[in-house]
């Protein structure tokens, strides 16, 4: 159901900007919001409080965002609060944005590495990326796990390509079990 109302509103939001010509314009706004829920837990805390009305939790969120984002985010804002999905919010933002990037050709690459990756090495597996993919640009995000060993995994999606030392070693250690003495 969670996915559900993300993707309704979040198609909704995306389907407005691009009609309004301002999908950057709201990106930006979206981040940027999503990062005052993120870092204001007391913000989600007194949306979900039960005793406080609709109207009460409208006009503070109004109070809040009006003339710092757009009116149509604002009054996104408003729709969600009036609807009772606040506490999807986090979801619908985050359908808004891979839509965004969907739409942009931005992939998203997940690099994990045995070791911390030098700014040359981060910009060839970028380079690689980018000629080997449809994307046009990559959000890029490294993580070390010495546990690899060495090599790299790297998933793009759903897509993985494992080309780590600890995979290999678990290949090879199951292919000489396989084999048959005698």
């Amino acid at each position: 159901m969670a996915k559900l109302v993300s993707k309704t509103y979040g198609e909704a939001l995306f389907d407005l900007a691009l009609e309004n010509q301002s999908l950057d314009i709201i990106e930006e706004e979206i981040k940027a919001v999503k990062m005052v829920f993120n870092e204001n837990t007391e913000l989600i805390k007194f949306l979900n409080h039960p005793k406080i009305t609709k109207e009460e939790k409208v006009a503070f969120v109004e109070n809040i965002f009006k003339g710092r984002v757009s009116d149509d985010v604002t009054g996104f804002l408003v729709i969600i609060i009036k609807k009772g999905r606040y506490d999807e919010i986090s979801g619908i933002f985050d359908y808004f944005l891979a839509k965004v990037r969907e739409h942009k050709n931005i992939g998203v690459a997940y690099v994990t590495s045995a070791v911390e990756i030098s700014e040359q090495e981060k910009e060839q597996i970028k380079d690689k990326l980018l000629a080997t993919t449809k994307y046009v640009q990559f959000e890029m995000n490294y993580k070390v796990d010495a546990s690899i060993l060495g090599g790299l995994i790297i998933r793009i999606g759903d897509r993985v390509v494992d080309s780590s030392l600890k995979s290999k070693l678990n290949t090879l250690s199951k292919n000489l079990f396989k084999i048959q003495l005698g």
